[in-house]
């Protein structure tokens, strides 16, 4: 009997031991894929952000961060990939589109650089919004206390640089007191 040839994708190939002698696997952490994924995805216009949560998103506004893996949600095994995120769509965009785009990115950066198979992408959109509203909105508290740190200390330098002066010129009201008037 002749036995069925296996038809199914083998994504992490088993090493050929006689070629090499090396034995080992190769495993991949859930939060390489998300930063693939996330890496990935600032390339797809019209998609403003993947929304991490409401305590991710005041961790955001707190401190400037570059965290690409922020709300997206990977289940990663031995040869396959599922994808889990909320996100926030441009206002006007066709969201069907962006939605394929981003299944076509995810899949094939994903499938590049692990050789996994991704074989589920769940996308909530959980917000609609201008581009001008997201940008305003994301002025973070860290940039609000930058600018007024920096209003504060431009501030402090005038009234510094008066109060100078007004001791430079009682400096010299006082020398002048102490100066002679007769000979």
């Amino acid at each position: 009997m002749v036995n069925p040839v296996n038809t199914e994708k083998m994504i992490v190939p088993k090493v050929d031991e006689s070629a090499s002698g090396i034995k080992g696997e190769l495993t991949f952490d859930d939060k390489v894929v998300q930063k693939i994924i996330g890496i990935a995805l600032e390339e797809i216009d019209g998609l403003l952000t993947v929304d991490g949560g409401f305590f991710s998103n005041i961790a955001e506004k707190l401190v400037n961060t570059d965290n690409v893996t922020s709300g997206i949600h990977a289940e990663v095994g031995k040869k396959q990939v599922a994808v889990d995120m909320d996100v926030v769509v441009e206002y006007g965009k066709d969201i069907k589109d962006i939605y394929k785009q981003m299944k076509e990115l995810i899949s094939e950066q994903v499938g590049k650089m692990t050789h996994l198979d991704v074989i589920e992408v769940n996308v909530n959109v959980v917000d609609i919004k201008t581009k001008a509203e997201f940008e305003e909105e994301q002025e973070t508290v860290q940039d609000k206390v930058t600018h007024v740190a920096s209003s504060t200390g431009e501030y402090i330098s005038k009234q510094a640089d008066k109060a100078k002066k007004g001791i430079s010129k009682g400096v010299d009201k006082a020398d002048e007191a102490l100066e002679p008037r007769v000979e």
